[in-house]
C-alpha cells in the first residue's frame, strides 16, 4: 500500500545566476550557470518523503513537453510512483525562470501552466483507494481546483477512510478563507504556515489561531513558526504541543522549509508516531532542509534524520551539565 498521495502544484525551475543585469533587446549577458530543477510544493513533498524512506505517489498534470518529461524523469529517479501524472498535449508544463543577483536575492517570471487548469476531474482514484493518507499541497495556486473542487475530491477521501491533510501556500489574491473554507470540514490535519495561518484567521496568536481551525473542521492542527519550531493542537486527543526546533544550526537557504517539515511530520505520521514525535521529527526534516541548497538536496533518510535528533539531544545535555 502507497503511504502517502501527494496531490498538487508540481514546478519546473530554471535557475540562473548570477544575473547582473537584465540585457537589453537583442543583447546577451553571461552567467555561471543555469540549471533545471523540481519545484512545487507536491514535487517536493513526494520527493523528500521518498528519500525518507516512505512509498509515496503524486497526483498532478505536467504538460507533454521538455519540463513536464524532466519533472517526470526527476520523480521517478527519487522512486516516487508518477502512475497518477497526467500528461496535457495542449498545454505547458508550470515553470519558474529563477534570476539570481550576484546578493543572492531571487526574482521569478513564472507560468501556471498546467497547474492551473488541474482539477478534480484530472485525479486517478485507484491512487486514492491504495493511499493511507492524502495530501494536498499548494492550495491557492491551483486555481481550477482550489475551493469547490478540492473539497469534492477531500469529501470523496473521507468517505473511502483516508486521513486528510492540507498545506497552503500563499494566497496573492487575498482570497484565503473564501477558497479553504468549503475544505476545512474533510481535513483532519491542517499545517499552514504562521503568516499564511495569519491571514486566513485573522488572528496573530498561534493558540487561538489554532484554536479558530479547529472549530471549521480540522481535528488537528499544526503551525509552522519557522525558527520557533511548531504548535500543535488536537481536538481528538486534547494534546498541545508547542516544539522549539534545532535552533543550534546555521540556515545556509529556507526554500522549501515549509515543505520539508510537512513532509516530515506526515512521514512520521504514517509510521504510527505521537502528535509530539511527528513534531520533533517534521523539525529536525525542515532543518535538514535549511542546512543545504534547494528545496530537497538536504533531506536524508529516516535512520539519519533521527540519528541528528538524538546526537542533538545529547548534546544539548552536555551543554546543560557544563
Amino acid at each position: 500500500m502507497i503511504d502517502i498521495a501527494c496531490v498538487g502544484i508540481l514546478v519546473a525551475d530554471a535557475i540562473a545566476k548570477p544575473v547582473v543585469s537584465i540585457p537589453d533587446k537583442g543583447k546577451l549577458e553571461l552567467v555561471d550557470s543555469i540549471g533545471l530543477y523540481t519545484g512545487g510544493c507536491a514535487a517536493s513533498a513526494s520527493i523528500n518523503m521518498s528519500v525518507i524512506g516512505r512509498k509515496v505517489a503524486i497526483v498532478g498534470k505536467i504538460g507533454n513537453d521538455g519540463f513536464g518529461m524532466f519533472m517526470r524523469t526527476a520523480l521517478e529517479d527519487k522512486k516516487v510512483i508518477t502512475d497518477a501524472l497526467v500528461s496535457a498535449d495542449d498545454e505547458g508544463t508550470s515553470a519558474s525562470l529563477v534570476i539570481v543577483t550576484p546578493d543572492g536575492e531571487r526574482s521569478f517570471i513564472h507560468s501556471l501552466g498546467t497547474n492551473a487548469t488541474f482539477c478534480e476531474n484530472d485525479i486517478d482514484y485507484d491512487i486514492i483507494d491504495d493511499s493511507r493518507i492524502v495530501f494536498v499541497a499548494g492550495t491557492m495556486l491551483m486555481p481550477s481546483f482550489d475551493g469547490e473542487d478540492c473539497a469534492l475530491f477531500l469529501s470523496k477521501c473521507k468517505s473511502k477512510g483516508k486521513i486528510t491533510a492540507l498545506d497552503t501556500a500563499w494566497d496573492s489574491k487575498g482570497r484565503w478563507m473564501d477558497v479553504l473554507e468549503p475544505c476545512m470540514k474533510y481535513i483532519d490535519y491542517f499545517l499552514p504556515s504562521y503568516e499564511e495561518a495569519v491571514e486566513l484567521s485573522g488572528r496573530t496568536d498561534p493558540d487561538e489561531i489554532a484554536d479558530a481551525f479547529l472549530s471549521m473542521g480540522p481535528h488537528t492542527v499544526v503551525i509552522k513558526l519557522g525558527k520557533d519550531g511548531c504548535l500543535i493542537k488536537s481536538s481528538l486527543t486534547g494534546e498541545r504541543h508547542l516544539i522549539p526546533t534545532f535552533n543550534r544550526i546555521k540556515a545556509v537557504d529556507t526554500t522549501g522549509a515549509g515543505d520539508a517539515f510537512c513532509s516530515g511530520f506526515l512521514s512520521a505520521l504514517s509510521a504510527g508516531k505521537s502528535l509530539y514525535q511527528c513534531g520533533r521529527f517534521a523539525n529536525a526534516v525542515g532543518t535538514h532542509c535549511v542546512m543545504a541548497k534547494g528545496a530537497s538536496t538536504g533531506i536524508k533518510s529516516e535512520e539519519e534524520i533521527s540519528a541528528f535528533i538524538e546526537a542533538y539531544d545529547l548534546e544539548t545535555e552536555n551543554l546543560r551539565n557544563q
